[in-house]
């Protein structure tokens, strides 16, 4: 079996387009799966990075899939959505798919009570000589009104969520015959799960909802297939419950971090076998300087920079590094001119600004009658400090006041 998740099919990379990145990962991914005589492949949510992917996008997964099947007509696919994915815009081809062995898993069905439908979810898998020797609990993201509604809980998501896999696997062990094993896919937030700086965004974008323990999956699952978090990593401690990780950088922090597959096997429902597989870098991710540098330093460092010889689709995408005691307009231009005819794919400029440990000031909250006497002039220099450290120039100030004079006399008009 391989393991992977978030593709994230169509994202933007600081609005460069990946399709050149996603179709060689998919080519590496088709060798791979035929190189390491693959039976079943797992994709643990977020196919796509938009829940309205653009058409190129889908025409990359689904002719992937069609190749996939073509060249090993007894692979089988399960594929789950993740939070990034439209689950019924996923689950929309699953007619076409129904003499296949591909299983999209989207939406969560409901029995005559409103309950769980885990009879959609429970998906055998079988060995090569036709027989199920697998039973795979294809759970897709889960949102509010897919998981029970207890009671008397201290955290309505992680119980709720907690629960569903609990039931879930009871139907399964139900089903499960002597010799086969269970498997569990999820796409969540694991505890304790090593995040990249991405991965931290995420959950901002997500409410902050708390995450879930490794304790929910039921010690006779053999494997825990995830997908969320983009860092591969085990969960719990546990060498069967893991993160496969994003086969593509999401950014510059995963500067030297390898991404993977991982590979195991289940044999009369024994886990064996688990390896990672490293996924070549197709676009690499360039940092210069190594720290945050004034603005010689850096611009020196550009001009030392070799002319990169591959092709544009390969060309390097560089973060420059910054270390400014204040504002610098022509920062952009600057750094553009130093690299122009190069080769690289400038995507990021981080800029960091000198500390003045004396200048720094500690929040003041404020009652209402000192916001009601806070003019426009005093938040910008309070704003300014804050980031910059040093006084608001005068030319700027005076701009200030010429534009707010100007929308006085407007208000007055109005």
């Amino acid at each position: 079996m391989l393991h992977t998740a978030d593709w994230h099919i169509g994202q933007l990379f600081y609005e460069y387009d990946r399709n050149f990145e996603h179709e060689q990962f998919l080519n590496w991914l088709l060798n791979t799966l035929q190189d390491a005589r693959i039976d079943v492949l797992l994709i643990s949510g977020d196919v796509f990075d938009l829940s309205n992917p653009s058409a190129a996008s889908v025409r990359l997964f689904y002719s992937f899939l069609n190749r996939a099947i073509v060249q090993q007509p007894g692979l089988q696919i399960v594929i789950t959505a993740g939070n990034h994915d439209s689950a019924a815009r996923l689950e929309t081809p699953k007619p076409l798919l129904f003499s296949t062995n591909i299983h999209i898993v989207g939406l969560i069905g409901k029995d005559e009570k409103g309950a769980p439908d885990y009879s959609k979810l429970v998906i055998p898998l079988f060995n090569q000589n036709g027989d199920p020797e697998v039973m795979c609990i294809a759970v897709p993201f889960l949102r509010q009104g897919d998981y029970p509604q207890l009671n008397d809980c201290s955290n309505p998501y992680a119980e709720g969520v907690t629960a569903f896999y609990e039931e879930a696997y009871r139907y399964a062990a139900g089903l499960k015959q002597e010799g086969q094993a269970i498997i569990a896919m999820g796409h969540l937030h694991a505890q304790q799960a090593s995040v990249s700086d991405i991965d931290q965004m995420e959950r901002l974008i997500m409410g902050g909802v708390e995450s879930v323990a490794a304790s929910a999956f039921h010690e006779d699952i053999a494997y825990v297939a995830l997908g969320h978090i983009h860092k591969a990593q085990r969960i719990g401690g546990k060498e069967h419950i893991r993160y496969s990780g994003s086969p593509l950088p999401m950014s510059f922090s995963e500067t030297n971090y390898k991404h993977q597959v991982i590979v195991f096997e289940l044999s009369e429902g024994k886990l064996s076998g688990l390896e990672a597989l490293e996924i070549p870098l197709s676009v690499p991710l360039l940092r210069v300087p190594a720290r945050n540098s004034v603005p010689a330093d850096v611009l020196h460092a550009l001009h030392q920079l070799p002319v990169y010889q591959g092709t544009r689709q390969t060309a390097p995408y560089l973060e420059v590094r910054v270390l400014l005691k204040g504002p610098e307009p022509g920062l952009r231009h600057s750094i553009e001119t130093a690299i122009e005819g190069k080769n690289y794919r400038l995507a990021k400029i981080d800029v960091c600004y000198e500390s003045d440990g004396d200048k720094q000031k500690r929040p003041v909250v404020l009652d209402d009658a000192a916001l009601r006497e806070l003019k426009p002039v005093d938040i910008l220099q309070s704003v300014y400090e804050q980031k910059y450290n040093v006084p608001v120039p005068e030319g700027l100030l005076n701009l200030f006041r010429q534009v707010e004079a100007e929308v006085g006399e407007t208000e007055n008009l109005l």
